[in-house]
Parts: C-alpha cells; structure tokens; sequence
C-alpha cells in the first residue's frame, strides 16, 4: 500500500517538459532574414562541449564556392546545437546534421542557420543527368511571385537544379 501511495504522488508532481517548436518558414522569408547565403562544401564536422559540459553541439567548417548573399570568406566554421563527443550525444529535435564531403546552400544569421534545418539545403548530383540539384526540406515555389503552401508531405517537394534554386534566391534579393 505504501508504494502504490508514493507511486500516486511521484505520479502526480507537475514535471516541466521542454520542446522544441519549430515554425514553419517561407522561402522568401527565408531569404529575407538571411544576411549570408552560402553554396560550399563541408571539411570538417565535429561535436564540442558546451555550457559547461552539460551539452554537445557541433561545429561545422564549410569551404565557401559560392555567395548569393554577404560574404564570411573563402572557410568559415559555424555552430549547430547538437552532436556527438565520443559516446556523449545530445540530440537537438530540428537541427541538420553534418558530415565532411556534404555539398550545402546555407542561409545564415548571426553565423547560426535559420530555422534550424529549414535553412540548410542539400546539394546533390541528380540521379539522371549527375548535375547538381538542391534537396528542399520545405516547399519552394521556383515562381517567386506568389505565395507558396507550407504542407507537410506535399508532392511538390522535389529537387531543384542548383542554377534555378540560385535565379530564385537572386529575383527575391532584388525584390
């Protein structure tokens, strides 16, 4: 009887809950609040205590091909929550995950990625032809004039030839 006693009261203490709660961003939206863009290569990813040891995140050096927008030079190194240190890992829900090789368009505020995973686009070769395309994690309309759906599953989700991602990203930076 004891027990089931202590059970209903541990049972029913309020326990804070932490989430994460990740916006859904529109790509002109996107663009806008960027103040780099950013095609390049990742060389070099690894996780790196922080706050004291009480979490992981990773750091991520990407080799620069390309600026649409502001310019952080030819390498830079930026900071994703998240990551690995030996058998440590802190796990980060919405964060994008890096591997050296990765070929990324990122779109930077403040050195961090916008949206977390919503700001980081994959890069790779198109299985037919073998030329570069860009893997959207959301809907990107390729006509920047109109408003686009954010839905989760849409079928229009598919990849975009790196050069048209780029016209896109360039027509919203002179709207």
């Amino acid at each position: 009887m004891r027990r089931l006693l202590t059970w209903a009261v541990l049972v029913s203490i309020p326990v804070a809950v932490r989430a994460t709660v990740l916006v859904p961003i529109e790509f002109r939206e996107l663009v806008t609040l960027s103040n780099v863009i950013v095609h390049g290569h990742v060389t070099d990813a690894h996780g790196e205590w922080t706050d004291g040891r009480g979490t992981v995140e990773t750091l991520v050096t990407v080799n620069a091909a390309d600026y649409l927008k502001g310019d952080l030079g030819s390498t830079f190194t930026i900071h994703v929550p998240g990551g690995q240190l030996g058998r440590y890992r802190t796990v980060f829900v919405g964060a994008p995950e890096f591997h050296a090789g990765d070929e990324v368009v990122l779109f930077l505020r403040a050195g961090r990625i916008i949206g977390l995973s919503q700001g980081a686009f994959r890069v790779v070769p198109d299985a037919q032809s073998g030329r570069p395309t860009v893997v959207s994690p959301i809907v990107m309309s390729l006509t920047p004039d109109t408003a686009e759906a954010i839905v989760r599953g849409d079928a229009r989700r598919k990849p975009v030839a790196l050069d048209a991602f780029r016209d896109v990203v360039r027509h919203l930076l002179t709207e």
